[in-house]
């Protein structure tokens, strides 16, 4: 099982700019409104990954009661998952469904 460090911390998205908040009931691991995320963990929460690309959001998949966004790293092309969390832009997320 993964290790999981709880950081729940608010940045500046690198791909559309936008101030994302703390997401306060878990650990902040994406951009709400354009999904995507950074490779800076290892295992959840402990920002020791030197790759540091940007993970675009490639498809979405069922995850018992909720969906997973499914990554790829822009640099290294490592596949990653991660849960939607209640805040994600639902039209994002329903267009990236479709896509894929």
């Amino acid at each position: 099982m993964k290790r999981f460090t709880q950081r729940d911390e608010e940045f500046i998205c690198e791909n559309c700019n936008k101030k994302v908040d703390k997401l306060v009931y878990s650990s902040r691991d994406h951009c709400p409104y354009c999904l995507y995320s950074k490779h800076i963990d290892i295992n959840p929460g402990d920002r020791l990954n030197n790759c540091l690309g940007l993970l675009k959001p490639i498809d979405i998949e069922k995850y018992k009661k909720s969906y997973k966004i499914i990554y790829k790293c822009e640099k290294c092309g490592q596949i990653h998952k991660n849960l939607i969390a209640i805040d994600d832009d639902m039209d994002t997320i329903i267009n990236l469904s479709v896509k894929s």
